[in-house]
């Protein structure tokens, strides 16, 4: 059996790291064990999902690098949904209601108000035909709901283990509402029966879901799926992540200059697994992923966390996988050499240009104290430099001026660079080159 995971985004906003987190672990699992990993546009309400969200969607993935096998939209599959509706209609498992949102509101309320569980109390199914004509006569459609057997719902969760509920303790779903449109439980089901899907991954929101569903894939004569249950990803205070509250999105990530295997890293170890080494690549990440290794406890996005994965990710990151973005950065002389000696320094990619500027163009830089500076222009080597070159300038210039340490090196480092911190100057000096560090020193 070839393991199969999918993602199932609605396309109705941007994805935010909540969304990448879960997309990044159903996508780390297949990898890990060598299966297939699907895309479903879960874009059956039509109001709010727009082809400009899906596109976004698909770019947000293609930047982390989680590309798909199968791609597909429920929109294109409503024929397959009305046939299982046809199935569990035959079987006598479906039913018309007619209360308007209002009156299930009502409903609600008065349970809660009487200590009671807010579970729909199947008056539809009692309705006579004469009284399913009145409603019709007033105008009203029905809404239709899966009836539940009342039996024991349970299952092995990959994440929170066994887990168990009482058919009698869940309302019966509304599948499809009044105007012939469908809600996500049963097309997902029908999806992942037609799809092949082995396991579902997804958010702790949808564990109630799940033991309903369970009854969906028995009653279309298919075997569950197995599922995994993850805790929600929230901000720093603990606030829940939504679309609609535009929260912390992948697009506002890569437009701060975060490395997307920094996010990676970041988020498929949060909660679970090794969180102190950090992987080049989503291979590496997928090699040693284990979702048994996820707890229950809520995982929180934290930025200065991911500041620290970002700047490590760039600090070890080889020349091969950043060459093509530094010529598109325009910048020319950028090479091995140069990016190995200032990637130590660098937070954000974007913060080479500081160092490129620093080492090959022309730059007003401060002189502290120019009689120093004079001495140590006097004895400035002769080329050819090498990583030696700077040990034996700064020995010279410290007998001459009988400077050490900090008052040696920090006069220096500022003329040359204009920085009170930054790469290793034996590195750097033979990249500036003698031509360019005889300038900042007249300067």
């Amino acid at each position: 059996m070839t393991v199969t995971v999918r993602f199932a985004p609605s396309p109705t906003g941007l994805l935010h790291v909540g969304n990448a987190r879960m997309v990044l672990i159903n996508w780390l699992f297949a990898a890990n064990q060598k299966g297939k990993f699907i895309l479903r546009m879960d874009d059956t309400d039509l109001a709010r999902s727009t082809p400009e969200f899906a596109d976004a969607i698909e770019r947000d993935m293609l930047w982390l690098g989680l590309q798909w096998g199968d791609k597909f939209s429920q929109s294109d599959r409503l024929e397959q949904y009305d046939a299982a509706f046809e199935t569990l209609q035959s079987q006598g498992r479906l039913y018309a209601c007619y209360e308007t949102s209002e009156e299930l509101d009502f409903k609600r309320k008065r349970q809660l108000a009487r200590g009671r569980p807010p579970v729909y109390d199947r008056s539809g199914l009692d309705l006579t035909d004469d009284e399913k004509k009145k409603f019709e006569e007033e105008g009203r459609k029905p809404h239709w709901r899966f009836k539940l057997d009342h039996e024991d719902i349970t299952w092995k969760d990959l994440v929170r283990g066994d887990v168990h509920f009482q058919g009698k303790n869940l309302s019966d779903p509304v599948l499809r509402r009044e105007d012939g449109s469908w809600l996500y439980m049963l097309p997902s089901v029908v999806d992942d029966i037609d799809m092949g899907v082995t396991h579902v991954i997804r958010g702790e929101d949808h564990v109630a879901n799940t033991a309903v569903q369970i009854q969906f894939f028995k009653a279309l004569g298919a075997a569950p799926s197995e599922f995994a249950h993850l805790p929600l990803l929230t901000d720093i205070s603990g606030k829940g992540l939504s679309k609609r509250s535009g929260s912390i999105t992948l697009e506002s990530m890569r437009e701060a200059g975060i490395e997307a295997m920094a996010l990676n890293n970041f988020l498929g170890q949060l909660g679970g697994g090794d969180n102190e080494t950090v992987h080049s690549t989503l291979e590496a990440l997928a090699q040693e992923f284990d979702i048994t290794q996820y707890g229950r406890g809520t995982p929180k996005f934290d930025q200065h966390q991911l500041d620290i994965v970002n700047a490590r990710i760039l600090h070890e990151l080889p020349f091969d996988l950043v060459r093509e973005r530094l010529a598109a950065m325009d910048l020319p002389q950028a090479d091995e050499t140069f990016w190995l000696a200032v990637r130590a320094n660098l937070e954000k990619l974007e913060d080479i240009r500081v160092w490129h500027a620093v080492c090959f163009d022309t730059l007003e830089t401060p002189i502290d104290d120019a009689s120093f500076i004079e001495s140590a222009r006097n004895l400035l080597p002769e080329d050819p430099w090498d990583e030696g070159t700077w040990k034996i300038w700064t020995q010279a210039v410290g007998q001459e001026t009988e400077r050490k340490g900090k008052n040696l090196f920090l006069p220096l480092r500022r003329t040359l660079t204009g920085h009170d911190h930054g790469p290793e100057l034996k590195v750097l000096l033979p990249i500036m080159g003698r031509a360019r560090v005889l300038e900042r020193l007249q300067s």
